[in-house]
């Protein structure tokens, strides 16, 4: 049988690796050295992965020591192209606690004591780096106004020079929920790591008034800029798809 291999040399334990696939769905089997000489001698082995029917495949390194990747179609006719890179660290370790139970992330109408009362506009809007457009903020706008609910975000393009503050703070006002997409280009605008933490939880309460969707960064990277995010409710790409996240967030805005 017909495949692709990659000797990845020897990997620490929970480091990634992403496997990038073109054509044909195919099997994506990370091994160690035994079990690969196995593999290719045709005897039983032991595999991380399995069949991948969509790309990119990202699998965590159980333990330390020497790795391969193999990718093979089974025995089945078609093609495959294949890269493989090994990434930085972990995917950040992140809450995965409803969403429901965090509930100052919906910001409801409210009317102040001798004020007219506040209605907000809309459910969400997404904060986000105009980098990121493509690959997450729109299939997650779309989503979203798929779930019924209205969503703003072309006014939340952060590019250098924007107050990032005033921004949200403007987005939270006529919103009901919040999301910012933290990636490497939202990082390399150039937040302070303060800014990035008052954003996310409100000084004087501590209550978390938005949900920050990781986008394709790693543990270390996260760290470098601000390491108490790391323990907010969050959702990441690497671990959710984009429908999975809108639909959490629809059932929050509908049940509060």
């Amino acid at each position: 049988m017909q495949y692709q291999s990659y000797s990845l040399g020897n990997l620490q334990r929970g480091q990634i690796v992403e496997v990038i696939l073109k054509g044909s769905a195919a099997n994506v089997q990370l091994m160690d050295s035994s079990n690969f000489s196995n593999y290719k001698a045709g005897r039983r082995y032991t595999y991380h992965g399995g069949h991948a029917t969509r790309s990119p495949v990202r699998l965590s390194v159980p333990r330390s020591g020497t790795w391969y990747v193999i990718i093979d179609l089974g025995g089945h006719p078609g093609k495959v192209q294949s890269a493989v890179q090994v990434l930085p660290g972990a995917l950040p370790t992140i809450r995965e606690i409803p969403l429901a139970s965090v509930p100052s992330l919906v910001q409801h109408d409210e009317t102040p004591p001798g004020n007219e009362s506040v209605h907000r506009e809309y459910d969400v809007f997404i904060s986000h780096a105009s980098e990121d457009k493509d690959d997450v903020v729109r299939p997650l706008a779309v989503s979203l106004k798929d779930q019924g609910l209205r969503v703003w975000y072309d006014e939340f393009e952060l590019r250098i020079g924007d107050s990032l503050r005033r921004k949200i703070d403007a987005g939270l006002a006529n919103s009901k929920f919040g999301v910012v997409v933290l990636s490497k280009s939202f990082f390399g605008k150039g937040w302070t790591n303060y800014e990035l933490d008052g954003l996310v939880t409100k000084s004087t309460t501590g209550d978390q008034v938005l949900l920050p969707v990781w986008h394709d960064i790693t543990k270390q990277e996260l760290i470098s800029y601000s390491p108490s995010l790391a323990d907010k409710v969050a959702r990441t790409t690497g671990t959710h798809t984009v429908d999975e996240i809108a639909e959490e967030i629809a059932i929050v805005i509908r049940g509060a």
